[in-house]
């Protein structure tokens, strides 16, 4: 099944939040919280995401590589740059979506445009 988002004019969290609900498959009458759902959800139009310049300067993502003093920050904004808005959706759905084996999985049903 196919499900489209049209990102234009929303807010990350908005947009971030109903694509991890489709993608759990919590709008199926058949939900199962041990499956993955049978969806592939688009996201259209990422570049017109609205965010707004507070929250593109201290929205802060951490990510530690294992090393001592391996702790490494970037601002939203500097992901933004470098790897696109497509990423930004990306985290931001990862982080609303069950942090179990399935995660993986359901990931992959996500096209970001």
């Amino acid at each position: 099944m196919e499900y489209t988002i049209d990102a234009k004019g929303k807010k990350l969290g908005r947009v971030a939040s109903e694509a991890a609900h489709v993608l759990m498959g919590k709008d199926t009458p058949s939900f199962e919280k041990h499956t993955v759902a049978d969806v592939t959800v688009t996201v259209m139009n990422s570049d017109a995401l609205l965010i707004t310049p507070k929250k593109a300067l201290t929205k802060i993502y951490t990510h530690y590589t294992g090393h001592p003093g391996g702790l490494r920050k970037q601002t939203l904004e500097k992901i933004k740059e470098s790897k696109g808005m497509e990423e930004v959706i990306r985290k931001a759905v990862y982080g609303m979506l069950p942090g179990n084996k399935l995660r993986a999985q359901m990931m992959k049903h996500l096209i970001i445009k």
